[in-house]
């Protein structure tokens, strides 16, 4: 079956435009806000000791691995769609069908990353041998928002975005903005950088709740990810936190509002 290169892009467009949008991005957060000391949650001295058993360039590669392992998966399944005759363009459906979607993608997402990290961390075996690999970043920073395991990328960010397009029914074009965004929330996530008047604060799952998760204290707890907290609310494993400004000014820090104990 001949496939024209316009139908390609659309279907290819959902897994190269979040990658494009995760380095543009997070380079924004590098390069720019990563310097203002007044909005950062770790000071650069904390940042340096709490991270010192992993480099920058480290998590980079890491990052760049895993994107490479999904862009090529999506282009397989591209082939196989071409051989089997199935790709053909996608209509875009009216604007309250595409909310619904959208909707429905939200909670098929965040229900897959709650349950599938949380495993993650339950599960010693691979806690240990891939999970661990993301926790090496105690004090995050944006770009290393997917280092992972390539394993675990599998899991919870192709298997999870996979799920996400298939449940929800979103069209090609649908899919490309929502994990672009999705992106962009999962990069401000692990920025740790507390911006002043930031929209995305609009969803309880932020750069501060996530903070609380990479730390020590704090690993069997808030295990959501991207948008709402609602798990961890239902099963127990929501750690309250606040966020306090530093008395020296020299920017925020999460804290919880009681500690717990494991």
């Amino acid at each position: 079956m001949a496939i024209d290169l316009a139908t390609l892009k659309e279907y290819l467009l959902p897994t190269l435009v979040p990658i494009v949008v995760y380095w543009i991005y997070s380079g924004i957060y590098y390069f720019i806000f990563e310097h203002f000391d007044d909005y950062r949650l770790h000071t650069k001295e904390e940042e340096d000791a709490k991270n010192k058993a992993i480099s920058k360039g480290t998590v980079a590669k890491g990052v760049l691995l895993c994107q490479f392992i999904q862009f090529s998966l999506s282009f397989l399944v591209l082939l196989i769609k071409r051989k089997e005759g199935e790709l053909v363009p996608a209509p875009q459906p009216q604007m309250h069908v595409i909310f619904l979607q959208i909707f429905i993608g939200i909670a098929v997402m965040d229900t897959w990353q709650y349950f599938a990290h949380r495993t993650l961390h339950t599960n010693e075996f691979l806690y240990k041998h891939v999970h661990s690999w993301h926790h090496k970043v105690v004090a995050s920073y944006g770009f290393g928002a997917l280092y992972t395991h390539p394993i675990e990328g599998l899991i919870t960010d192709t298997g999870g975005g996979i799920l996400t397009y298939l449940i929800s029914g979103m069209s090609p074009r649908t899919a490309m903005f929502f994990m672009s965004y999705a992106t962009i929330k999962a990069i401000d996530d692990h920025s740790g950088m507390w911006l002043p008047g930031n929209i995305l604060h609009f969803f309880e799952n932020n750069s501060a709740y996530h903070d609380i998760h990479h730390q020590p204290y704090g690993l069997k707890y808030n295990y959501s990810n991207l948008f709402f907290v609602n798990w961890d609310r239902l099963l127990g494993t929501y750690m309250p936190y606040t966020v306090e400004e530093r008395k020296n000014g020299r920017g925020f820090a999460a804290r919880p509002a009681h500690r717990k104990t494991t």
